[in-house]
């Protein structure tokens, strides 16, 4: 199932991790480890933010995702399950 990960990262810690250069490098790992189909950091609502469009197999994959951004950056994590515009005329196209 395609999921967005939205991570609203903690300010003070991933100003620690900037400081201390260990943002780029959990960010790569991340990315590396996810494998998103896409990947937007901006700031929401006044704080950094990373959403990443991933596919999870089950949801048992839950916990190893959102874990290192609770642990490591202290984040608030939502996973929403999401859909492409393919997915969606799939979906409508049972609807009749």
């Amino acid at each position: 199932m395609r999921v967005m990960l939205k991570a609203t990262l903690d300010t003070e810690k991933a100003n620690e991790a900037i400081r201390s250069g260990k943002l780029p490098e959990l960010m790569k790992e991340t990315m590396d480890r996810l494998h998103p189909e896409a990947a937007y950091f901006g700031p929401v609502g006044g704080r950094r933010t990373c959403m990443l469009f991933i596919e999870l197999e089950d949801s048992s994959q839950i916990p190893p995702t959102g874990e290192p951004f609770f642990s490591l950056l202290n984040a608030e994590v939502e996973m929403t399950p999401v859909m492409n515009a393919e997915d969606l005329q799939k979906g409508l196209s049972q609807l009749r």
